[in-house]
């Protein structure tokens, strides 16, 4: 199995941005449509568990759509053949500060393209340089 096959990991690279734009800008089409339309979809939130596409896009449509922007840092994607990928960051809100948000993601091309089947954000304190 070939890791990080240059072609590969662009398509994930750019797939991967397009979520993140949907997602600081409440573009909740986009956001369902990148995740596997399926029970067996996974989101685990900060204050939530999602199990199924139904729980996510009900989570998507209740959330507020202000205050979403954010910065990556030590943004981390890497594929496995043709077909499988994960991506992991690390994000920054100007809100709460001294806190650093973490993102990993496991993307599957399916027919129709790469789609989001596990994803997990959490929040920690920042650690200390």
């Amino acid at each position: 199995m070939e890791i990080d096959k240059p072609e590969v990991l662009a398509e994930v690279e750019a797939v991967f941005a397009r979520y993140e734009a949907a997602l600081v800008g409440n573009d909740v089409a986009v956001l369902d449509e990148l995740f596997s339309a399926a029970p067996t979809t996974i989101r685990y939130g900060m204050g939530e568990n999602l199990y199924g596409i139904d729980a996510i896009r009900a989570y998507r449509l209740a959330r507020p759509s202000a205050g979403l922007q954010r910065r990556l840092a030590e943004t981390v994607i890497t594929t496995y053949g043709d077909d499988f990928a994960t991506a992991s960051t690390l994000f920054y809100r100007d809100s709460p500060p001294g806190k650093v948000g973490r993102q990993m993601q496991t993307w599957v091309r399916m027919p129709a393209g790469w789609r989001v089947v596990a994803a997990h954000v959490s929040i920690i304190d920042e650690p200390p340089l």
